[in-house]
C-alpha cells in the first residue's frame, strides 16, 4: 500500500513538473517587449530567489554547506564549476527558441535528448542496451540521417538541446553534486553575467515601465522553483522505468504548444518523415519502460532512486557511492571540528585556572 502511494505521489509530481516546463516555454510571449535573452536573464534571478527561499523554509542550508567543504582540491572546484556555463546557455536556449520561430527545433531536441543519454550511457559506462532501446535509437537516427540527407543539416538549436545536457549530468554526477547545490551554485554563478546583460539590453528600465512585470517575473521564478522541486519528489519516489516514461510528456507538450499557440508548421523543424520515425522511437522508449516498471512490479522490487535519470544512465551504485564518500567526509570535518571546540573550550579553562 505505500509503495502504491509513493507511485502514485510520484507520477502526480512528474506530470505536474512537465505541465509547469511546458508552460514556462510560453513566457517569452506573455513577457513581451522583452527578448528572449531578457527574458532568460530574469528567470535566472527569479529562480535564484525562490531557490533561496526554498533552501530556507526547508533548512538544507546545512546540506549544502557540508558538501562544499568535501572540495578541497583545485581539480574538483574545476569540475564542479564548469558545467555552469551549459546550464546558463540550456537556460538562455528554453526562454529565446520560442519567442524567434525555433520552438519546434527546441522540442525535437528535448524528443532527442532521452535518446542521447542512454547511448552515452552504453558507450561511456558500458551499459547494456535493451533491443527495444536499440530498435528505438535506430529509428532516431535513421530519421536524423534523413533530413540531413535531404536538407544537408540539422539544426543548430536541435543539437544544441539534445547534446547540452548530458556532458552537464556527467561532470556534475562525476562529483555527485546533490540536485540542489548544484543548481544553487551555478544560478548564484550566472547572477553576474545576467545582471550585466539586462543592465546592457535595457533588461531594468523596460521592466520598471510595465506593471505586468511585477507579477509575471515572480511567478516565473515560482513557476521554476516548483517545477525543480517536484522533479526531485518525482525522481526520489518513481522507479527509475516509470520515471523515465513519465519524462516524455514535456516535449511531447512543447510539440503540441509550438504547433498551436506559436503557430509554426512541422516543416520549419524539420521534415514528416522524422517526426515520424522519432514518435516511433519514443513509443519504443515509453513501451521498454513500461515493461521494466511490469517486471520489477511482479518481482515485488520498485525502488526509486535519487536523482533524475533516464534507465540506467549513470550507474545509481556509483552516484551512491560517491554520495556516500561526500557525506562521510563531511561527517568527519564536523565531528573533527566538534572535538577541536571542545579541546579549545578545555584549554581557555586551563588558562584562567592558571591565572588565578
Amino acid at each position: 500500500m505505500l509503495t502504491t502511494n509513493q507511485t502514485v505521489q510520484g507520477a502526480l509530481a512528474s506530470i505536474s513538473s512537465s505541465v509547469l516546463f511546458s508552460l514556462m516555454f510560453l513566457f517569452g510571449l506573455f513577457m513581451q517587449p522583452l527578448s528572449g535573452t531578457q527574458v532568460a536573464s530574469w528567470r535566472i534571478l527569479m529562480m535564484l530567489l525562490s531557490l533561496v527561499l526554498l533552501v530556507s523554509v526547508t533548512k538544507q542550508w546545512q546540506h549544502v554547506f557540508d558538501y562544499l567543504k568535501t572540495l578541497k582540491t583545485l581539480k574538483e572546484w574545476l569540475l564542479f564549476v564548469l558545467p555552469t556555463p551549459i546550464l546558463g546557455g540550456q537556460i538562455w536556449l528554453f526562454m529565446w527558441g520560442p519567442v524567434n520561430g525555433f520552438g519546434l527545433d527546441v522540442t525535437l531536441g528535448y524528443f532527442l535528448l532521452p535518446l542521447v543519454m542512454i547511448l552515452i550511457g552504453r558507450f561511456f559506462y558500458r551499459e547494456s542496451m535493451s533491443r527495444l532501446q536499440w530498435v528505438a535509437a535506430v529509428c532516431a537516427a535513421i530519421g536524423i540521417c534523413y533530413d540531413i540527407f535531404q536538407y544537408g543539416s540539422i539544426s543548430w538549436v536541435t543539437l544544441f538541446a539534445c547534446f547540452g545536457y548530458p556532458p552537464y549530468y556527467l561532470l556534475r554526477r562525476k562529483l555527485a553534486v546533490p540536485p540542489i547545490t548544484g543548481l544553487l551554485s551555478d544560478l548564484t554563478l550566472l547572477t553576474p553575467v545576467v545582471l550585466i546583460m539586462l543592465y546592457v539590453n535595457s533588461g531594468y528600465s523596460m521592466v520598471a515601465e510595465s506593471h505586468k512585470f511585477w507579477y509575471l517575473l515572480p511567478l516565473l521564478g515560482a513557476f521554476s522553483a516548483l517545477a525543480m522541486s517536484l522533479t526531485m519528489v518525482a525522481s526520489s519516489k518513481l522507479p527509475v522505468s516509470l520515471f523515465g516514461a513519465l519524462s516524455y510528456l514535456e516535449p511531447m507538450l512543447l510539440f503540441v504548444f509550438s504547433i498551436t499557440v506559436l503557430h509554426q508548421s512541422l516543416d520549419e523543424g524539420g521534415s514528416l518523415f522524422m517526426y515520424a520515425m522519432i514518435t516511433l522511437a519514443l513509443l519504443f522508449m515509453i513501451m521498454e519502460s513500461i515493461i521494466a516498471y511490469i517486471t520489477r512490479k511482479r518481482d515485488n522490487q520498485l525502488r526509486g532512486y535519487i536523482e533524475p535519470q533516464i534507465d540506467s544512465f549513470p550507474p545509481q551504485h556509483r552516484i551512491n557511492n560517491r554520495r556516500i564518500k561526500g557525506i562521510l567526509a563531511a561527517y568527519r570535518f564536523r565531528k573533527i571540528k566538534r572535538y577541536q571546540q571542545k579541546i579549545n573550550r578545555i584549554n581557555r579553562k586551563n588558562d584562567q585556572l592558571q591565572i588565578k
